[in-house]
Parts: C-alpha cells; sequence; structure tokens
C-alpha cells in the first residue's frame, strides 16, 4: 500500500470499436481485480466477444489513447480496439443512429426481421404468397461488428449463380474483395445451383478461407432466435 493509500475503484463503459449496436459493458475497475492494464485488456477482450485481442483503449469524442489504469476516470467511457485504428461513430449515442446501409428518405429495416419466418421477411403474410419471395440473412465472413443483412428472392424465378454472387457481392462489401462462394454456419458452402432455404442463415466469403466464429450467437438477440 503506497503513502497515498489504495486506488480507488472506478466504474468505465466500453464499447466495442466500429460497432454501432453494441450499447458498450460496464466493468468495475480496482486494484485487486485488475494489478495491471494488461489484466484489464484481457478480460475486456473475452467479456466483448472481439474478434482480436484487445490491446488498446480509446476515449469516444476525441480518439486519445488510455496508456494505463491510472488514466481511467470514475463513469468514463471507452472504445476497445485491437491493433486497428479507432473508427469514428457516436458512440456515445448507441440505439440512435441509422442502421448500416440506410439512406435518407428510406425507412430503415430492422436487422432482427431476416430470422424470423417468411411472413415477416416480405411483409405480411398475404403478400408474401403474393409475391412468391423468400427471406434469408447473410453475414460477412470473420466481421463480429456488423450485423447480418436480409436478402430476398424471388421464389419462382430462377436466379443464376454468378448473378446471385454478384449481387451478395455489392451488398457485403467485404474487405477481402468479391464474394467467391456462399456457406453455411458450420463452414459448409452452398453448391452451384443449389436452393438456398429460406429463414436460414449464410455467411459470404471472398477468396480467403471460411472464418468459424459464433456468428449467429453474437449478433442475433435472443428474442429473435426462433
Amino acid at each position: 500500500m503506497s503513502p497515498q493509500g489504495p486506488a480507488p475503484a472506478r466504474t468505465v463503459l466500453i464499447y466495442r470499436n466500429g460497432d454501432r449496436f453494441f450499447p458498450g459493458r460496464r466493468f468495475l475497475v480496482t486494484p485487486r481485480r485488475f494489478p495491471t492494464f494488461e489484466a484489464l485488456l484481457d478480460e475486456v477482450t473475452q467479456a466483448l466477444h472481439t474478434p482480436l485481442a484487445v490491446r488498446n483503449l480509446y476515449t469516444p469524442r476525441h480518439g486519445r489513447g488510455v496508456t494505463g489504469l491510472g488514466d481511467l476516470r470514475d463513469g468514463g467511457q471507452y472504445v476497445a480496439a485491437g491493433s486497428e485504428r479507432l473508427r469514428k461513430l457516436d458512440y456515445l449515442k448507441q440505439g440512435k443512429k441509422e442502421p448500416r446501409g440506410t439512406r435518407k428518405g428510406l425507412q430503415p429495416r430492422h436487422w432482427c426481421l431476416a430470422v424470423l419466418p417468411l411472413s415477416h421477411g416480405c411483409g405480411n403474410a398475404g403478400s408474401s404468397r403474393a409475391l412468391g419471395c423468400f427471406s434469408c440473412s447473410v453475414f460477412r465472413n470473420g466481421d463480429l461488428l456488423s450485423p447480418p443483412f436480409p436478402l430476398e428472392l424471388p421464389k419462382r424465378i430462377p436466379l443464376q449463380w454468378d448473378t446471385l454472387l454478384a449481387t451478395l457481392t455489392k451488398k457485403v462489401e467485404l474487405g477481402s474483395g468479391a464474394v467467391s462462394k456462399l456457406c453455411r454456419l458450420d463452414g459448409t458452402p452452398v453448391c452451384p445451383g443449389e436452393e438456398l432455404e429460406n429463414g436460414q442463415h449464410y455467411v459470404a466469403v471472398g477468396k480467403e478461407e471460411y472464418k468459424a466464429l459464433p456468428y449467429r450467437e453474437l449478433l442475433v438477440p435472443q428474442e429473435c432466435r426462433t
């Protein structure tokens, strides 16, 4: 114990870097629980389920880096990141931002609808039967920060596989480039010409290998897993 006494306990709120949907998680920082800054970063990595190990904390407004436990203030808010740069978002107003893909003048679509039955994926039950369409949702390979996007396809109109991959390339915007294949959540690829199943989840993959991650568990809310 130092002459000044033990460091006081502090409660901080930490967000995931680039995740506009994550509301943040609170951590109680005490010398006994986190004797070093690295111990705190390891705990944040596990608690936030980040794809890469957390190695940096930043202030959300100005992007100042936290160099140690002494920089943390009680009630402070921070953004956890790996080796990548801080992604500038309005973290302090989580839940009020437009979902990805929303444009001015268009009504945003809640991504939870992608995992509901057919009657919800294309409007009401009557319209879905009339249109003869079905909906599935597609994750981005290796991306645990973005929600899956809904993909609605006509049931009675044959869709060429190359056309489907081109459509996915425009919608997914993979960092590795064009979408070259579509996989199920267990990593098995969907064969060209094979019909997609209504209400199922898939992963869009580029030239890289499929990355086995808990996509559904991390991105789909509990009340939508039906």
